[in-house]
């Protein structure tokens, strides 16, 4: 509430039971993202009300998201990870999996979905260089699918990238939107 009154009104959460613990004893106007790994199976919690799914990371989970918005009639907003740091416990497409999918019959029958941009997150390392280069990626991906694909959509103008300890080094590569809970809500307790 500190923060609402201060003036936010974007809030993102890693975990869909974070959000729906949250979001009936906070205000309505509330923006809520989800920026954690989502499983296809909690999908239908959060379409009626999400304002951004910013961990889409694969056409099956697009495909489960379309189903869910269609059912309530509304749009989804999203955004796609991309896998970009050197650790393998990151979740995310790769680049030619991006290129496959938009190519694809069965994406272009999701009708219920806005992409708006891409994600990803840096490997977890105090190298600024990899991490500028790993955010750099990002960015000229997004370039490509923009020239590429959406050269004509508003909506496609987001890079989600940076969090609490590399977000100086995402906004000069480009970023823009910033994740930083833990410089502004301490440290995750779990």
């Amino acid at each position: 509430m500190e923060a609402y009154n201060a003036g936010h009104r974007c809030f993102g959460e890693n975990r869909v039971q974070e959000i729906l613990n949250k979001k009936d004893h906070l205000p309505s106007d509330i923006e809520w993202h989800l920026i954690g790994h989502l499983q296809r199976n909690k999908v239908k919690y959060i379409v009626p009300f999400i304002s951004m799914i910013q961990s889409v990371d694969s056409l099956r989970l697009l495909s489960v998201i379309n189903s869910e918005a269609l059912k309530v009639n509304r749009m989804v907003n999203v955004l796609l990870q991309v896998h970009i740091a050197r650790e393998e416990t990151k979740f995310g497409f790769d680049r030619e999996e991006i290129y496959g999918m938009m190519t694809s019959a069965e994406f272009t029958d999701l009708k219920y979905i806005r992409i708006c941009g891409i994600m990803g997150m840096a490997t977890f390392t105090s190298d600024l260089a990899q991490v500028q280069a790993e955010f750099r990626s990002l960015t000229d991906l997004f370039n490509e699918l923009k020239k590429r694909f959406f050269y004509s959509d508003e909506s496609f103008r987001e890079i989600s990238m940076g969090m609490s300890g590399d977000y100086r080094t995402a906004i000069s590569e480009g970023s823009t939107m910033i994740r930083v809970g833990s410089l502004i809500f301490g440290e995750r307790r779990i």
